[in-house]
């Protein structure tokens, strides 16, 4: 095992976190930190691999939680479980899963919940399930909800109503983004690219709270997604050649 990195929003600036590690003079960057600031007022945990290792893991009370679930007050929520590079396979997405569930069981929490993806930005799920974490709901077209219960506790659920709400957002190229994840201004800026060459209308909505995503934004994950024409077209970071296809197709 490898020392954990505790990261507070005093030690921040000296640790960082993880993601852009190279980009800290950049608006992405920036705002992620400011996001961070907000939220471990509302304990936010986030945990870096120490000893030049290369991973990290963020997590919060799951009543605050940044992805599209209810019913979790009880429990903490898995924002981000990432183990890169030379550091994989060696036993550390175990150790930082460790951390959450024996900080959730400190700190009176009754289990520990996380979306989990096929392969796009989110944990895969059967790294959960090997853990014995269960799935208790699903969402189109591969979103899984996992949980490992610490004892009897109520089933946290997917929000829905997400052809509904991709309707709302009417015509045009319109994109849900958040500063949770420093890639997605990033991502934004290729749709905005995108909608040009298409010559179709554009509309970045920020989502600036957990409460606003999980009642507006068309999918789980809650924190992107890039809508065309009142339905979504993708949930995940995207170039912009691989938007245009989806807009001729939409």
């Amino acid at each position: 095992m490898t020392d954990l990195i505790t990261v507070t929003n005093d030690t921040v600036e000296k640790h960082g976190f993880f993601c852009k590690m190279s980009a800290r003079k950049t608006s992405a960057w920036k705002r992620k930190r400011a996001w961070l600031a907000d939220r471990f007022s509302e304990g936010m945990q986030l945990r870096l691999l120490g000893d030049s290792e290369r991973g990290f893991v963020e997590f919060i009370p799951a009543k605050y939680a940044w992805r599209g679930i209810e019913n979790a007050d009880d429990l903490v929520a898995i924002h981000c479980l990432w183990v890169v590079g030379k550091s994989q396979g060696k036993g550390h997405a175990k150790q930082l899963l460790d951390e959450v569930e024996a900080w959730a069981r400190d700190n009176g929490y009754r289990g520990v919940t996380a979306l989990t993806r096929k392969g796009n930005w989110l944990i895969d799920k059967k790294i959960l399930a090997a853990r014995g974490y269960d799935p208790v709901d699903q969402s189109d077209p591969d979103f899984d909800l996992m949980l490992k219960a610490f004892g009897d506790v109520p089933l946290p659920r997917i929000v829905g109503g997400f052809d509904q709400k991709a309707t709302a957002c009417g015509p045009g190229l319109s994109v849900f983004h958040s500063a949770q994840c420093p890639y997605l201004e990033d991502a934004t800026s290729n749709a905005k690219d995108a909608a040009h060459d298409a010559g179709i209308p554009f509309r970045a909505i920020e989502v600036t709270s957990a409460k606003q995503l999980r009642q507006q934004v068309p999918n789980p994950y809650g924190v992107f997604s890039i809508v065309h024409d009142g339905r979504e077209i993708a949930s995940h970071y995207l170039l912009k050649k691989q938007i245009m296809p989806l807009l001729a197709l939409s």
